[in-house]
């Protein structure tokens, strides 16, 4: 990609939903592609299942010109996503989503963010050169 080229918001949305089959690898790789490439605008709350297991993602939120995109697995590894209009850090209205219209909000949201931003846009360009792999 062209440094000044847009970031191809189909090719995005593709890579997003490369994963969804299995529900808790595509959790925990968004999770991971998401803080590699907005370091501190991504917030993964992380828990233990058991005393010992390993941390798995519970939530995924994003703050993103007005909307917050949240994604929440419960231990079935079952999905809720929610998308919901902010003003000033509070909620204004939320509605639940099914995850092809969260990954599809979620894609207009990072190719908006890489439009604002050239770190972003290299971050979410190496995201989608990895998916290629």
């Amino acid at each position: 990609m062209a440094a000044d080229a847009p970031l191809d918001m189909d090719m995005l949305a593709a890579a997003l939903r490369a994963d969804q089959s299995d529900v808790a690898a595509f959790v925990e790789a968004l999770a991971d592609k998401l803080e590699r490439a907005l370091p501190g605008a991504v917030r993964v709350v992380r828990s233990r299942r058991g005393l010992r297991g390993p941390k798995w993602v519970r939530e995924i939120s994003l703050d993103a010109g007005g909307t917050r995109l949240t994604l929440r697995r419960n231990e079935a590894d079952a999905v809720q996503c929610a998308l919901a209009r902010t003003s000033g850090g509070i909620v204004l209205k939320s509605e639940e989503v099914d995850v092809a219209q969260w990954v599809e909000a979620l894609s207009r949201a990072l190719a908006a963010e890489s439009q604002r931003s050239e770190r972003a846009r290299q971050a979410l360009e190496q995201m989608l050169i990895g998916q290629r792999r």
